[in-house]
């Protein structure tokens, strides 16, 4: 007997956060090619040898983690979705996601030799703690069921990217780099979105369980958590060390945790890790808003199209 494929009808209303997500994330398209990366060269030719590899080893990284996010980890979470408007939305999220793991490779491209860049290809590729956060996330969308996926999945865009987010967030807060930022702060607004109304539809779920199997997932949950924060902070150890920024990059990927929990429905769980406790110069490259770009003359830093407003606080919710 054959199956019955029905179509979406995109004026039934099955969820009202599907249609604003959907417009959200319409309205919001981006593509890397139009930020000129190559106007930072100046910023990056004064960035000390030791700045340089930080930068390319924490972009290399989220290369790396995006590619994983785009070849697996939105696919396994279609498989869950609850309505039609859903994997719509999933398979914006699929494309999106592409376009962030290219973004990385066109900001190495733009400031490096090949040489270099294959340096950094092979760095990521074969690095201990980048290959572990890979395989434990990818372990969970090959074998996890639908609510543990999406916990990986937010941990994934919601905590460990952002240990890599710091560094370029930094130097705009600092006035350089401005560019590279630019990307950079359209790939928060995008995982912002993405974090919340995964959190969201989780949260839908979640509540459905009976009290048993919602306690035997806290206790998975938190013990995945402690896992990859374990892992992350000795990542974050690694590659920050050289310029004295170890502990105000954990405060920041702490914070991160607690908003990627907070998204899920649950209390924060980390003490000390505040907005207020956050180095205030990675609040200001994120906050500080971009100028339209003019791509026929390449003047200023922003996208258009997807304007990179300001990010605040309660962004990061819907």
């Amino acid at each position: 007997m054959s199956l019955k494929h029905k179509v979406i009808n995109w004026d039934k209303i099955e969820d009202e956060l599907d249609d604003y997500v959907w417009d959200k994330a319409t309205s919001q398209f981006w593509l890397d090619t139009r930020v000129p990366i190559s106007n930072d060269l100046a910023d990056w030719r004064d960035l000390s040898a030791v700045e340089q590899e930080i930068i390319k080893k924490v972009v290399g990284g989220l290369a790396l983690l995006d590619t994983l996010q785009s070849e697996e980890g939105v696919n396994a979470m279609r498989e869950d979705v609850r309505t039609h408007k859903e994997a719509a939305i999933m398979n914006n999220f699929l494309f999106m996601e592409t376009i962030h793991a290219k973004s990385y490779g066109t900001i190495l491209t733009s400031l490096n030799s090949i040489k270099s860049i294959n340096e950094i290809y092979d760095w990521m590729n074969n690095d201990e703690r980048m290959q572990y956060k890979v395989k434990r996330i990818n372990d969970i969308y090959k074998t996890g069921n639908a609510l543990q996926k999406k916990i990986a999945s937010i941990f994934l865009e919601g905590v460990l990217y952002y240990s890599n987010f710091f560094a370029p967030l930094w130097y705009r807060g600092s006035n350089k780099l401005s560019n590279l930022a630019e990307l950079i702060k359209l790939i928060i607004r995008d995982e912002s979105v993405h974090g919340t109304y995964l959190g969201y539809k989780f949260r839908l779920t979640y509540n459905e369980l009976p009290e048993e199997d919602q306690e035997e997932l806290n206790s998975w949950m938190y013990e995945l958590l402690e896992d990859l924060m374990e892992n992350e902070l000795a990542y974050t150890e690694e590659i920050y060390s050289p310029i004295g920024m170890v502990d105000d990059v954990k405060t920041f990927v702490r914070y991160n945790a607690n908003k990627s929990l907070q998204n899920m429905g649950f209390l924060a769980y980390y003490e000390n890790a505040d907005l207020d406790d956050v180095n205030p110069i990675v609040m200001n490259g994120i906050s500080i808003e971009t100028a339209n770009h003019d791509f026929f003359s390449q003047v200023g830093a922003g996208y258009l199209m997807g304007n990179a407003e300001t990010m605040l606080d309660e962004d990061y919710d819907f």
